[in-house]
This record gives C-alpha cells, sequence and structure tokens, in this order.
C-alpha cells in the first residue's frame, strides 16, 4: 500500500475495492462554499458531488454522447486488458463514478484513462491547449461488503438524485442503464464488467 498526498491523501491499493471519482476541469465554481470542517470525508464528499450535480455553470462535455462514449470505451478497455475489474460505473455530465478493484497502481491507471481521453475528447470539441480534466481525484478504500454494496447504490442512483433519470436503469451512460438496456435487447444478463 502506498500513500500519497497531494491536495487530498491518496491510498494505492492493488487488489481492494476503490471508489473513484474525477471531474471535468473548472466545473465547480471557484467561489463556492467549502464543506463545513466537522463533516466526515464521506459527508464532505457526498456535499461536494451534489454541487457537481446542480452545477449551473461550468463544463458538462460529458453531455455530448459521443465524449461519454469515448470516455466509456477507455474505461472498458481498462477492465478489458485487465488493469481492473470494473464494478459500477456512471458518466454524469461534468464527472465520473466508478467502482473497480485494480489489479495495477489506481494514479497510473488514472492518469493514462485521463490523459488518453482528454485528448480525444478535445479534438472532439475543437479545443486545443485546455486542461479536460481537473488534475486531482477523488478515491476512496471500499472496506467491506455492506459499503461496496451501499457504494455501487450510490453510483447508479447518481443520475436519479441529480434528477436526470427517474429510475437508475433509465440512465444509459450507467452500469445500471447498460445492463438493463441489454437486458430488453434479450441479449440476458449483461456480463459483469
Amino acid at each position: 500500500m502506498k500513500l500519497r498526498r497531494r491536495r487530498l491523501p491518496h491510498l494505492d491499493v492493488v487488489g481492494q475495492p476503490q471508489f473513484i471519482t474525477f471531474r471535468l476541469y473548472d466545473s465547480l465554481p471557484a467561489q463556492r462554499p467549502f464543506p463545513a470542517s466537522n463533516l466526515t470525508s464521506g459527508e464532505a464528499f457526498v456535499t461536494m458531488d451534489r454541487l457537481l450535480d446542480h452545477a449551473r455553470g461550468g463544463p458538462t462535455f460529458l453531455r455530448q454522447p459521443a465524449i461519454a462514449q469515448l470516455v466509456l470505451s477507455s474505461i472498458q478497455y481498462g477492465a478489458e486488458i485487465g488493469h481492473y475489474e470494473l464494478h459500477s460505473w456512471v458518466i454524469m455530465p461534468n464527472h465520473v463514478h466508478l467502482l473497480l478493484t485494480p489489479q495495477a497502481s489506481v494514479s497510473k491507471l488514472l492518469g493514462s484513462l485521463k490523459a488518453a481521453t482528454a485528448k480525444r475528447a478535445n479534438l472532439l470539441l475543437q479545443r486545443s491547449g485546455q486542461p479536460f480534466w481537473q488534475d486531482e481525484s477523488y478515491d476512496h478504500l471500499v472496506r467491506g461488503g455492506d459499503e461496496f454494496q451501499r457504494i455501487k447504490r450510490y453510483i447508479e442512483g447518481n443520475p436519479v438524485t441529480a434528477l436526470l433519470a427517474a429510475r437508475p436503469e433509465q440512465y444509459a451512460w450507467s452500469s445500471a442503464g447498460r445492463a438493463a438496456c441489454e437486458a430488453a435487447a434479450g441479449h440476458g444478463p449483461a456480463p459483469r464488467m
């Protein structure tokens, strides 16, 4: 286990599930209120996530299907080549949540994923020389089965909380939505990601 510290502490543990969130550059207002210092780290995360869910400004590039698809393709590719086991995911308009079990350093995985998607997204958006992702990401080491299931529900329920869908399976850019779509198309249960 490696502990890295930037603005946030990051635990780099291979083989243990992790909850990861990363967001678009400048997706939170610069003058936003910070959560009260007496909140737990989980409560502070939820407060910031709600700000992202209900942001009235900032970029929402991930709302564009072509951009969301290239991010999803990169996420799935990492799972296919064995960098991680992907358990649950959602691509929101301005951020991404992943629940995965890494088989390599999370910092390297995220660095590679964010670099590749930023380059391709900026090409599609006809932008150059501009940051796409916020430099730092949020990660949380999952400590047990109950927490794993709670985080999975949180991820898949995020579009409902953000008022983007009435039910998790109605949101196409999520593991819940993709599983429902594949089941409806007659492909049986979706393959485990």
